[in-house]
């Protein structure tokens, strides 16, 4: 794939990313009727580079072509939104589901059905769609809804168990588990507390 390949495919995916952005923006500010509780604490995105493209798909033992990124690629583009509480999480997601103009690709619940090592969040791959002026296409764009505390693990465990520092795998793994679940019980301390402001 040449830059200018590369620059020529992501410029839908540019689109679909910021009318993502967009919507979420608009639900943050009219999901409660408090303006003063927004439920997104922040929102990052990405859109992924050229070796990030090529090197995933030679992991996938596909070429490096255009095609085969669009075929073979949901996660060119990425949202990551951090929100206070699970409850805000569900809402949003909730919400965005329900536009009729969006598809759903994929839905993964690590929320309900954390994984092994305790990692928490809530993937969801939407397709977008973007028009021409000889028709449409979708897009996807895949957002990762997580709390703050969800986000906080995450940056932690990535830190630390991916760097190349000795340490004993199974009592890291064991040591991450139980944060996950202390910042787990802690969240949900906070939510119950917050209720009463809604």
């Amino acid at each position: 794939m040449t830059d200018e390949q590369y620059y020529t495919l992501i410029h839908p995916y540019e689109d679909a990313m910021e009318m993502i952005l967009t919507r979420l923006g608009v639900l943050n500010h009219t999901t409660y009727e408090n303006e003063d509780l927004q439920p997104i604490h922040s929102i990052t995105s990405r859109i992924k580079e050229k070796n990030s493209i090529e090197n995933k798909l030679k992991k996938k033992n596909a070429s490096t072509s255009v095609h085969d990124a669009k075929t073979l690629l949901q996660d060119i583009a990425g949202v990551r939104v951090i929100c206070f509480f699970e409850r805000d999480i569900r809402h949003l997601a909730g919400c965005l589901k329900k536009q009729s103009d969006l598809i759903i690709i994929k839905e993964k619940d690590y929320i309900a059905t954390p994984k092994p090592n305790g990692y928490r969040s809530y993937h969801l791959i939407t397709g977008v769609p973007i028009y021409y002026t000889d028709g449409m296409e979708y897009y996807p764009v895949e957002i990762q809804f997580r709390t703050i505390s969800m986000d906080f693990w995450a940056a932690m465990e990535h830190r630390i168990c991916y760097k190349n520092q000795p340490f004993n795998e199974i009592e890291m793994k064991s040591a991450f588990l139980q944060y996950s679940e202390i910042l787990d019980k802690m969240e949900k301390s906070f939510e119950v507390y917050s209720e009463n402001s809604i």
